[in-house]
């Protein structure tokens, strides 16, 4: 029986970072979306340094926030759902970007929106370096 195999057209940067952005959303989705120091610093392993200190700093200010930060979204209207789309590779060896879809889905609603999530390579470890509305 003769069997085939499909390549894997993604870059390899692309391939080593995907599964951590999935990994972030899926912590994000899953716990308070909304910044605090807490919040900030349960997350600190997914960030670059930059991202964590901006971050913190923002939650110590007590800074109010209109939009959540992560998905672009007003802070009283999160998304239920989220998937990691296309990649594309900035900066060979170290920086990549996702197009990250969002979805609301209710009775009386079904929308979707992107934000694209930057990924920077620091210490061996693809972390978020930022995230930015795709109108941007």
């Amino acid at each position: 029986m003769a069997s085939c195999s499909i390549p894997n057209l993604e870059e390899t940067e692309c391939r080593e970072a995907r599964d951590r952005v999935r990994e972030f959303y899926s912590f994000h989705f899953g716990n308070e979306m909304h910044r605090t120091e807490e919040s900030v610093r349960l997350r600190e392993k997914f960030f670059t340094r930059r991202l964590f200190n901006e971050q913190l700093e923002n939650a110590e200010s007590g800074t109010d926030e209109t939009t959540e930060y992560f998905t672009a979204a007003a802070a009283n209207d999160l998304p239920k759902a989220f998937r990691v789309g296309d990649c594309k590779v900035v900066q060979p060896g170290d920086q990549v970007q996702f197009d990250v879809l969002l979805f609301w889905k209710t009775d009386t609603r079904t929308e979707q929106k992107h934000v694209f999530a930057s990924l920077k390579k620091e210490n061996d470890s693809w972390l978020i370096d930022s995230v930015s509305p795709l109108d941007k």
